[in-house]
């Protein structure tokens, strides 16, 4: 029943982000045109924000799986995987996912797509050479479950989302510089009313990258800490995926294609060495602490033995 409940959450999530995205969008667009005096910057926020939501839909996952320079993997190249996968799949009750490979060094994974049907799990070369057979069954589960438990359209549309905010943002900010819209406003002598509708968007333009990574932030640590849960009940062994999560942690091999803007997709930060420990990254990481993730599912261990 908790699990029905958390997917219902993770669906009424993702349409809350379309509508926050859109009321977002269309403030700026409106405050703009309010200080510009021009109603044809409110119109192209609003055509903007639907386009931008449409392509989120529809596209996200192919923009992120290009993004992540992830190439579809055959059976025949990796036929344990596809073991692992299948068997994994039909115990779930879930559609096969395609499959793709980054062919990198780093150990990690990730899943994406618009739906269970359309869902994609993602594993780097480095995964497949370093992992045992039990540990990556433990990896996969945990990628299954973000599928199973709906998580994956929300987490691939909040990378097309907050990118747009980012770049509209800055595309407002520069606009009003160019255009000496402060210096315009002090000559000409403008009302309060003006002076407080150019500071709103002033502050508006300046704070909506960070509530951008607000909303990204959205995608709790909850997520991954029920990932791993449906994961381990999904194999009946946690420990596998404990043991992927360590060997995961303590290899230090950069992951090339990592960015702020994916690094919530993978099953663990990508970021590696003193990218990983600088105050920003730490504050505004959408992972749990790895040793945390190891102790829960180790509980969960120790209640099976019982």
């Amino acid at each position: 029943m908790e699990l029905n409940t958390q997917i219902a959450s993770n669906i009424r999530k993702t349409w809350l982000l379309f509508v926050i995205f859109l009321i977002v969008i269309i403030g700026l667009g409106w405050l703009f045109s309010y200080l510009f005096e021009s109603q044809s910057i409110l119109v192209i926020a609003v055509i903007f924000s639907f386009f931008m939501s449409f392509i989120s839909y529809w596209y996200s996952d192919k923009i992120v799986l290009a993004i992540s320079k992830a190439k579809p993997l055959k059976k025949e190249e990796s036929p344990e995987l596809y073991r692992i996968v299948e068997k994994l799949c039909a115990t779930a009750n879930l559609p096969m996912p395609k499959v793709y490979i980054v062919q990198e060094a780093a150990l990690n994974a990730f899943a994406t797509g618009r739906n269970q049907k359309k869902a994609i799990v993602v594993v780097t070369a480095g995964l497949l050479e370093v992992l045992n057979s039990s540990e990556l069954e433990g990896v996969i589960s945990h990628e299954l479950s973000h599928i199973g438990n709906r998580d994956i359209l929300f987490q691939t549309v909040v990378v097309m989302l907050v990118g747009s905010v980012v770049m509209l943002s800055d595309l407002f900010l520069r606009r009003m510089m160019l255009g000496g819209l402060l210096r315009r406003g002090n000559r000409e002598g403008t009302g309060d009313l003006h002076i407080v509708m150019l500071f709103a968007a002033l502050i508006g333009a300046v704070l909506s990258p960070l509530i951008a990574k607000l909303i990204q932030l959205a995608i709790s640590r909850k997520r991954e800490f029920l990932a791993d849960a449906s994961g381990a009940l999904l194999t009946h062994h946690p420990e596998e995926l404990a043991g992927a999560l360590e060997k995961i942690s303590q290899n230090q091999t950069p992951l090339k294609i990592a960015n702020k803007a994916t690094a919530h997709l993978f099953i663990a930060n990508p970021f590696k060495g003193q990218q990983a420990k600088g105050l920003l990254v730490r504050l505004f990481s959408t992972h749990p602490p790895v040793e945390e993730r190891v102790k829960r599912l180790m509980e969960i261990y120790d209640l099976s033995e019982l």
